[in-house]
């Protein structure tokens, strides 16, 4: 009997204490993000990629530094684009006072197709399969699936001078279910729901200010998203 009590105590603490280390699901973050993306002159191929702060509260408590780079591939006569890439990341712990980030190397591949129904709804389809190595955890993968939708307010397309609505979804799923030292993630990793306005300042640069809210199997979260799109 003493023995299950003391049992359930301990239990009780770390449960707390693992409680304590989440994010402020009541605190607003912010994610600042910039994204490019160019073709070679007369090729198929091209490079694109994304440089991301984000932040728990909106500044001075890193959430994550992400740099991502990726080689494309068009296929002549497609609207498909083939991505392969690397990325970096670290994240930090939610709280001021102790950041030690945990760091990931990542391999990724995407394809990306688009289309536009009834002449002003603008699809993209983004189906990415990402490889993982994070510090002190097992070999890892992750499937993703994105669909954004972006609609032109004052013209039928997004040209210089065009205000648009953004939204997209997102949705994670998690490839190896174990990860070392005992460790497990579930199925479902996480999902990311978006809805923001945007500008375009010419045909090769445009501004975003959206909201985010992230849902994970442990947390939900809310977040501010500024973003710069550009194609040189």
């Amino acid at each position: 009997m003493w023995r299950y009590l003391l049992t359930s105590f301990l239990f009780s603490l770390t449960t707390i204490g693992v409680m304590a280390q989440g994010p402020d699901e009541e605190q607003l973050g912010a994610w600042y993000m910039y994204f490019y993306n160019t073709t070679f002159e007369n090729s198929n191929w091209g490079i694109q990629g994304d440089f991301q702060y984000r932040d728990w509260r909106g500044l001075g408590d890193r959430e994550q530094l992400l740099l991502r780079s990726g080689l494309t591939y068009s296929p002549t006569g497609s609207n498909v684009k083939f991505t392969m890439g690397y990325a970096n990341i670290s994240s930090g712990r939610f709280g001021t006072e102790i950041d030690d980030p945990v760091v990931e190397n990542r391999i990724y591949q995407e394809a990306l197709f688009s289309n536009t129904i009834l002449k002003r709804l603008l699809l993209t389809h983004r189906f990415r399969y990402e490889q993982r190595w994070v510090a002190e955890q097992d070999f890892r993968t992750r499937y993703r699936y994105n669909l954004f939708i972006n609609v032109p307010l004052n013209n039928s397309t997004i040209v210089k001078n065009t205000y648009y609505t953004a939204f997209y979804n997102e949705l994670f799923i998690n490839g190896e279910r174990n990860i070392g030292n005992g460790g497990t993630v579930p199925f479902f990793d996480r999902n990311r729901t978006y809805l923001g306005l945007g500008y375009a300042l010419s045909s090769k640069l445009r501004i975003q200010l959206g909201w985010m809210q992230q849902t994970t199997s442990n947390w939900q979260k809310g977040q501010l998203q500024f973003s710069l799109h550009h194609t040189f």
